[in-house]
Formats: structure tokens, C-alpha cells, sequence
């Protein structure tokens, strides 16, 4: 039997003619062009933007450092969620419909999910590299190497891409909520319903790191202010090479340590709400209405897009690889070796 038979004529399914289809909910013409131009938008600028941070980054021999690599790996995170997720994510939004399989939605929500958390465990280390930087900035060469930097790379990558295939391939993650998940996940669905037991899990796992950030940067920005009164205090005294040196150096971290505590707050603000509503659904039975669920999602995926705006912003040597970039002058041989400091 058909299930459009016992469906009113006013309303609309994903698949017609389907038994067990989902409704379809769609937004009139209007708001759904400027929805899709939207989150078209984000989804253009983390893959390009993210895309323009790995190159300048990984071609640019003056940029091959620790906290560099650790920031393209950030960008990779970023770029693949701009690839494997927000173009899925739209549709799935804005026609309340998913057309993609119940296969690649698993693996879709896999993706969403390890890579928020590397994206998350690749701040916390570049926030432990800027702490190390700017409290011992003329030791830290020493401390922070590029085989450390891997090191972490390589952490932020695994950890999250096993634990969130484990969880949802196994799943694990709707014990006792079976009912709920197989009502949501009709034909043309792709939601994910999460007990109590695995939301707190991500909520702490979320939590811990975002902690161990705001203490180092607080730490970060005392020692940086403290710096900059006792240069000040010299100032007008001579000043001997060493001491030059090392208020050259201490300066240019704290430089860098600031544009980075900028990008870790816009991490925390854009997946705080999402990370609170998740957690008040689960242990509220779900109250969320749908159009508040979609904002907190899309201003998470939106960070993704937010850093290479900020590096634009922040980092001239960045807006000056672009226009090397996009000039095409980056195929000439003798590219990768230019100057792109400002000073």
C-alpha cells in the first residue's frame, strides 16, 4: 500500500509513492534561496579559504614551523568539513530531506563529528604551543620541535576518528532510544538521536579542552602584559643587544598568541550553543524545535569558514601569500623561497 494513500494532498513527502517516507517540510521560494545562498556561502569559504591557508602554508619554505603546521592541519579539519559536510548539511536543512543514502549518512555524521573534535584538539594543542611560546619564548625552539608538532597533529587527527567511528558505526550511541531514532530516520531522514550517556561524554569532551584553553591564554595574556610593563621600564634606559633580541622575540609571540586566542574564542562562541542544546535535549526529551536545532548547527559549521578570515585579518604574511596565490606568480620555481615578511 502506498503511504501517499493515507497521507492528506496538502502535505508533501520525501519520496513519493514510498512506503515509511519522511514529510517534507520546505521553505517557501524566497527564504529558500537566501537559505541556500547562505550556507553556500560558508560552505565556499571553508573550502577555499581553508584551501588557501594549507597552500601559502605548506608551500611557503618561511612558513614551515610547528605552530604553522599545526595551523594547517586546523585548515585541513576545516576544508574537509567544508567538502564532507556543510554541502550535505544544506540540502538536508533546507528540504528537511536527505537524498543521499542511509549509508553515507552515517558516515556523514562520522565525519561531522571527528572533525569538530580535531578541529577542537588541534586548538587546544596550538594554545599549549602559544603558552610555551610566549612564557619562554627564547627556550621554546627547543621545547615545541616540528617532530612534537607532528606528534600532536597526529593525536588530533586519530583520536577523534576513532572514537566517532566507533561510536557511530557500532551504534552505541542510541542504546535505549531505538525507538526514537528508527521514528526520526524514516525514509529521507538523517537524524542523529544521542542518549544521555554519550551527549555528556561529547559535552565533557568538548568542555575539558575549551577549560584547559581559556587558563592558557588567561596565563598567556598576564605574562604578556607583564612583558610589556617591563619593556616599557626599560625603555628609556639602553638597551643591549640580548635585551633587544629578547623583546623582539617576546613581542612577535604575543602577536601570534593573540590572532590565535581570537580564532579559539570564535571556536568556543560558535559551538558553545550547539554543545548546550544538545545537552539540554538529551536530558530534557528533546524539546529543541527544529529551527533553533539548525541555527545552533550552522554557527558551528560556520567557524569553519571564520579562520582564514581571521588569519586575512590578522596575519600579513597570509594576505600577502593570497595575492601570490591568486596572481599566479606562485607557480614560478623560485616562489617558494620569497620573503613574505612585512617588517
Amino acid at each position: 500500500m502506498n503511504s501517499n494513500l493515507s497521507t492528506p494532498a496538502d502535505l508533501q513527502l520525501c519520496y513519493e509513492n514510498v512506503n515509511g517516507s519522511c514529510l517534507k517540510l520546505p521553505y517557501s521560494p524566497g527564504p529558500r534561496m537566501i537559505l541556500y545562498a547562505v550556507f553556500g556561502l560558508g560552505a565556499v569559504l571553508a573550502v577555499f579559504g581553508n584551501f588557501l591557508v594549507m597552500i601559502s602554508i605548506l608551500h611557503f619554505k618561511q612558513l614551515h614551523s610547528p605552530t604553522n603546521f599545526l595551523i594547517a592541519s586546523l585548515a585541513c579539519a576545516d576544508f574537509l568539513v567544508g567538502v564532507t559536510v556543510m554541502p550535505f548539511s544544506m540540502v538536508r536543512s533546507i528540504e528537511s530531506c536527505w537524498y543521499f543514502g542511509r549509508s553515507f549518512c552515517t558516515f556523514h555524521t562520522c565525519c561531522d563529528v571527528a572533525f569538530c573534535y580535531s578541529s577542537l584538539f588541534h586548538l587546544c594543542f596550538i594554545s599549549i604551543d602559544r603558552y610555551i611560546a610566549v612564557t619562554d619564548p627564547l627556550v621554546y625552539p627547543t621545547k615545541f620541535t616540528v617532530s612534537v608538532s607532528g606528534m600532536c597533529i597526529g593525536t588530533s587527527w586519530i583520536l577523534p576518528l576513532v572514537y566517532s567511528g566507533g561510536v557511530f558505526y557500532t551504534g552505541v550511541y542510541d542504546d535505549g532510544l531505538e525507538e526514537l531514532s528508527n521514528a526520526v530516520n524514516c525514509v529521507g531522514g538523517c537524524q542523529t538521536v544521542v542518549n544521555k550517556n554519550w551527549v555528556l561524554i561529547d559535552f565533557l569532551a568538548f568542555l575539558i579542552p575549551s577549560l584547559i584553553m581559556i587558563v592558557l591564554y588567561s596565563n598567556i595574556f598576564l605574562v604578556a602584559r607583564q612583558q610589556a610593563k617591563k619593556i616599557e621600564n626599560i625603555g628609556s634606559k639602553a638597551e643591549s643587544s640580548s635585551d633587544s633580541y629578547k623583546s623582539r622575540v617576546a613581542r612577535r609571540e604575543r602577536k601570534a598568541a593573540k590572532t590565535l586566542g581570537i580564532t579559539v574564542i570564535a571556536f568556543m562562541i560558535s559551538w558553545l550553543p550547539y554543545s548546550i542544546d544538545s545537552l539540554i535535549d538529551a536530558f530534557m526529551g528533546f524539546i529543541t524545535p527544529a529551527y533553533i536545532y539548525e541555527i545552533c548547527v550552522w554557527c558551528a559549521y560556520y567557524n569553519s569558514a571564520m579562520n582564514p578570515l581571521i588569519y586575512a585579518l590578522f596575519y600579513p604574511w597570509f594576505r600577502k601569500a593570497i595575492k601570490v596565490i591568486m596572481s599566479g606568480m606562485v607557480c614560478k620555481d623560485s616562489s617558494a623561497t620569497m620573503n613574505l615578511s612585512t617588517e
